[in-house]
C-alpha cells in the first residue's frame, strides 16, 4: 500500500486535475470488476478486463458502495465523465501503478454512459403518469 501512495503523489504531482480518492476508487473499482469477472468465468485464463467491463465495474461499484453520492463524489474528484476514468487510468499506467494490453486505447473510455443516467436517474422518484 505504501508503494501505491508514493506512485499516486508522483501522479498527483504531475496531473492535479483528480483528486487522490479518484485514483483509490478506480483501483478498488478495478479489483472489484476483475473479481466479479473471474467469478463469472471460473475458466477465464486472463486477469486483464477490457475498458468495457471496468467502466461496468466502476459504474456498479461506485452506485453499490456510495449510492445516491456517487455522482457528488465524483465531482468533488474532478470526475465528470467517462474520459475522466480513462485518464486515471492511463496516469496509473504511466506510473506503472497498471498494465494495459496493445489493444487498450484511452480512447476506447470516451462517451461511454452519461454521468446523469448511471450515477442521478437511478435515484429520482419515478415520475406521476
Amino acid at each position: 500500500m505504501r508503494k501505491f501512495q508514493k506512485t499516486l503523489e508522483s501522479i498527483l504531482k504531475d496531473d492535479k486535475r483528480y483528486a487522490v480518492g479518484a485514483y483509490v476508487f478506480v483501483r478498488m473499482a478495478l479489483d472489484y470488476t476483475v473479481k466479479r469477472v473471474c467469478e463469472a468465468d471460473p475458466n477465464r485464463k486472463q486477469r486483464h478486463v477490457s475498458t468495457q467491463e471496468l467502466l461496468d465495474g466502476i459504474k456498479d461499484f461506485a452506485l453499490e458502495t456510495f449510492g445516491p453520492m456517487a455522482f457528488t463524489l465524483f465531482e468533488e474528484w474532478g470526475v465528470h465523465k467517462t474520459e475522466d476514468f480513462g485518464e486515471i487510468v492511463f496516469n496509473m499506467i504511466q506510473a506503472q501503478a497498471l498494465r494495459k494490453t496493445e489493444e487498450d486505447k484511452i480512447e476506447d473510455f470516451a462517451g461511454v454512459f452519461d454521468f446523469h443516467e448511471a450515477f442521478v436517474a437511478p435515484f429520482l422518484p419515478a415520475r406521476k403518469k
